[in-house]
């Protein structure tokens, strides 16, 4: 007969949380004082980034205020597409944080960080026209998360020549993480500091990277909140959602992404369904307002999206793949139709939903402006539909001015260069961006690059339709083949026998 295996009871091998944390805040305490670097703490508002961050806190409230000499920063990267449930959470946290720290005299300095707006997933994808991120297409990771938390390190560096990352990293969260912080602490220095192999001149302390899950909970359960931000309400979240981890502050492209974690952004298609949202709405009839959201999400996650896209790359050339052409970016009609749908979940949102949270911004206005500037001046897209859509979606008029009149095109003017392109839609988009490049160079005193700019519209255009432009790259790359076979062949009649 087997007999049950018995559960580890938290921290009954250390002697207890007591005595682990006696330890544990001596040991921050000391590396605090041993130099004046100063430290970065991630924070994304989870359980093991919040107990890290309560571990320094209550490390930092024993020392004398005139020992606690070197800055504090703790930082926490919101994406601007964020479970908007923790997105709240973790701003009021901040804020929380903030006053209690400069109450407490302690050195501890909140930063909410954003990613550029040129970098932003809705300027991406709506703006630029990258479709959906995919597994072997990630390219919101580096954007969202990677930049802002690696700019402002480089910066802390740069001000002072080195920082110390505080991070919430356990080994206990998969074996992948276990095994890149395993190969770390051989390079370790000062008993706790890893390298950083991303980021020169700084280093990482893990205090809790042997800690278990449920070990985590405990202290954060058994230890009140330093900063006044209650643990239980944060259990509450945990408990309306799934029982996967959380997201932690990414800062190479080693640690989980949001696809892999419990809290992560909205929009993400590297997974196959948005758990933590699907059961935050089934748990919770309040929070069904974010209905709208998780639908727009399945429809960004498309099995097949080759309707939506074109069959140019960006750069207007064609890429084949075992002799199949891999679509490019989403067309202007996708584009269009992916803000209609957006900025519909917003209005809707803001009407329906409870009060707090009536105010919510899925897309912001700096960002409105960026997709319009891409659409007309980068994409040649002259009739300037944002502010008509914009209209049209949220009963508001758009707050721009109006663009260049040297570029843009009046709706009259356009309609009828469709005419005169008879239903032909790549000979109106190459006549539509031959006019944009001419108009754009017709102000300039100089106009050195405009024959260039013209070769390159035509080339993009050049094409019938896609089974045109996939047969003349399939002779294409039959016609740089053969002189290597050629060259193959003369070899080897040279060679002697």
């Amino acid at each position: 007969m087997n007999t049950p295996t018995r559960r580890a009871v938290p921290f009954e091998s250390q002697g207890g949380l007591a005595a682990v944390l006696n330890e544990l805040t001596a040991e921050i305490r000391e590396l605090y004082l041993a130099d004046q670097v100063p430290w970065v703490v991630g924070y994304s508002g989870g359980k093991d980034s919040t107990a890290v961050l309560q571990l320094v806190w209550m490390a930092l409230q024993d020392l004398e205020p005139h020992q606690r000499t070197k800055p504090v920063y703790v930082i926490s990267t919101d994406t601007l597409v964020e479970n908007p449930v923790v997105a709240a959470w973790v701003t009021q946290s901040l804020e929380t944080m903030r006053k209690a720290a400069e109450k407490q005299q302690l050195p501890i300095q909140p930063n909410r960080l954003v990613p550029d707006v040129k970098d932003t997933f809705w300027v991406g994808l709506i703006g630029k026209g990258y479709p959906a991120p995919k597994p072997k297409f990630r390219w919101c990771t580096e954007r969202l998360k990677i930049k802002p938390s690696n700019s402002f390190i480089r910066r802390v560096v740069h001000d002072h020549g080195e920082a110390i990352l505080v991070l919430g990293i356990r080994k206990a969260e998969s074996q992948a993480r276990a095994r890149v912080m395993e190969r770390h602490e051989k390079r370790r220095v000062r008993d706790r500091l890893s390298p950083n192999g991303n980021l020169p001149n700084s280093l990482v302390y893990s205090p809790v990277e042997a800690w278990s899950n449920d070990e985590v909970w405990t202290f954060l359960m058994q230890q009140s909140n330093p900063w006044g931000h209650p643990n239980k309400d944060l259990l509450t979240m945990y408990q309306g959602a799934s029982s996967d981890g959380e997201c932690p502050l990414v800062v190479d492209n080693t640690t989980p992404s949001c696809g892999d974690s419990r809290f992560g952004c909205w929009t993400c298609t590297l997974v196959d369904k948005d758990k933590s949202m699907s059961a935050m709405i089934q748990n919770d009839e309040e929070k069904e307002w974010m209905l709208p959201l998780l639908e727009l999400r399945d429809e960004l996650d498309a099995p097949d999206d080759s309707h939506l896209r074109d069959f140019r790359k960006m750069n207007g050339t064609i890429q084949l793949f075992h002799d199949r052409n891999v679509p490019g970016p989403y067309t202007q009609k996708a584009r269009e139709e992916w803000l209609r749908k957006l900025l519909n979940a917003q209005t809707w949102i803001r009407q329906n939903a409870p009060e707090h949270v009536r105010n919510i911004e899925l897309i912001t206005m700096d960002e409105l402006h960026e997709i319009r500037r891409i659409w007309v001046f980068e994409k040649h897209e002259v009739e300037d539909s944002l502010p008509h859509i914009y209209k049209q979606e949220t009963g508001e008029d758009f707050p721009g001015g109006p663009l260049d009149q040297h570029l843009a095109v009046a709706a009259d003017e356009v309609e009828l260069l469709r005419e005169v392109c008879d239903g032909d839609d790549l000979h109106f988009e190459t006549m539509r961006e031959l006019l944009a490049v001419e108009r754009k160079f017709r102000t300039m005193t100089r106009r050195s690059g405009l024959f260039e700019a013209l070769e390159k519209a035509i080339k993009k255009g050049y094409y019938t339709d896609e089974e045109d432009a996939v047969e003349l790259a399939k002779r294409n790359q039959q016609n740089k083949i053969a002189p290597t076979l050629l060259g193959l062949e003369e070899e080897s009649t040279d060679a002697p026998a």
